[in-house]
């Protein structure tokens, strides 16, 4: 029922069924489906490429010039939940950005707080919530409900940790238990997390590709393949095998991360929740959008939308810095206009182009 993908079975349990290889939507037909609310975007998958030479050359540029920096704040981050869960951690991660996060936590929260820790990863969707399906399967493993700890890479505007927090209230409340709903994560670009490490944009390795830093799998899917008893689902992509890089990058992050760090208090997220709002209502204005999910703030969620979205316009601080080096490239290939504004607070924004204006 459970399956761990390329990584090794004692890494991680995904919860998610495995669909063959779909009936792909073309990303511009998705986006239109999308955008006029025919189809939800989780009920299709773009069929996912592997990145070329000259762009894996920027992952492996990206692990150099930050690997150390996500390997502590991984640490951080299990320091800080270690110091705050007693007994066994029941790690979820939101699948699959979360996923290469919550293995290398459980492997820190072993090796480093001496804490026994078991780590899921399961699909989450905005509008549909989290696959209730999957928490029902974890607490019938005999995991307490107060060992739960979600996890995920990064917030973009909040809306996952929105989403999470109202998807386990209605669990909760249906089956009678109180599992903490807060969001954990690297970089709370938003403010909306419970625990962070960081509320800093810089570019996390793992948020420049795709299943072969994931463990294969894609993003997860619920259409009328997946039953009333079955998990979200996903595609594993197991062509990809020879160019993946997922248990290569979380074997770097586990033997980069120091034997301890001072953790501190976790970051005050509220100066991130005022600047998060300041900008959208901003970009809203200037850029004459409706609809804010057309707005995606942060490296991490700029990636995802010149990797799988329509771009309509790639925002940056400094097209030098080389933490954007691989949106650049992206930008160049798909033919994205690139505007630089000094004053952007974040280091990356995209802007997906409206279906009416395809």
């Amino acid at each position: 029922m459970t399956f761990a993908g390329s990584y090794l079975d004692s890494d991680v349990h995904f919860l998610l069924k495995r669909l063959p290889l779909a009936d792909f939507v073309e990303v511009q037909e998705k986006e239109a489906l999308i955008q006029s609310g025919r189809r939800h975007y989780s009920e299709m998958l773009s069929p996912e490429r592997l990145p070329s030479a000259r762009y894996l050359a920027l992952f492996e540029q990206a692990c150099r010039l930050n690997g150390e920096r996500m390997a502590r704040d991984c640490l951080r981050l299990a320091q800080l939940i270690a110091a705050r869960r007693a007994g066994p951690v029941t790690l979820v991660s939101l699948a699959r950005g979360g996923t290469p996060v919550g293995v290398v936590l459980k492997r820190l929260l072993e090796r480093v707080c001496g804490r026994e820790a078991t780590h899921y990863s399961v699909s989450i969707v905005r509008d549909r919530g989290i696959d209730a399906n999957a928490l029902r399967h974890i607490l019938a493993q005999g995991h307490a409900p107060s060992s739960i700890v979600f996890v995920d890479g990064w917030t973009g505007k909040g809306v996952i940790a929105r989403e999470l927090a109202d998807s386990i209230a209605r669990f909760n409340a249906s089956h009678g238990v109180e599992i903490d709903p807060g969001l954990h994560v690297l970089s709370d670009l938003a403010g909306a997390a419970a625990v962070a490490a960081s509320c800093e944009d810089y570019l996390i390795p793992s948020s420049i590709l795709n299943a072969t830093v994931s463990g294969l799998v894609s993003r997860s899917v619920l259409n009328e393949a997946i039953g009333p008893e079955d998990f979200h689902g996903c595609v594993l992509y197991e062509d990809f095998a020879s160019e993946d890089r997922s248990r290569s990058f979380v074997d770097m992050l586990d033997a980069l991360a120091p034997a301890h760090i001072e953790t501190g208090e976790p970051v005050d997220a509220r100066a991130a929740a005022r600047r998060s709002r300041a900008f959208l209502a901003t970009a809203r204005h200037r850029y004459g959008i409706n609809d804010v999910n057309l707005i995606k703030p942060g490296i991490g969620e700029a990636t995802r939308v010149l990797l799988r979205r329509m771009p309509r316009l790639l925002l940056l601080r400094d097209a030098l810095d080389p933490a954007v080096a691989h949106l650049r490239l992206l930008a160049e290939e798909k033919k994205v206009p690139v505007a630089i504004d000094p004053a952007l607070p974040y280091q990356a924004v995209s802007l997906i182009r409206s279906a009416s204006d395809a």
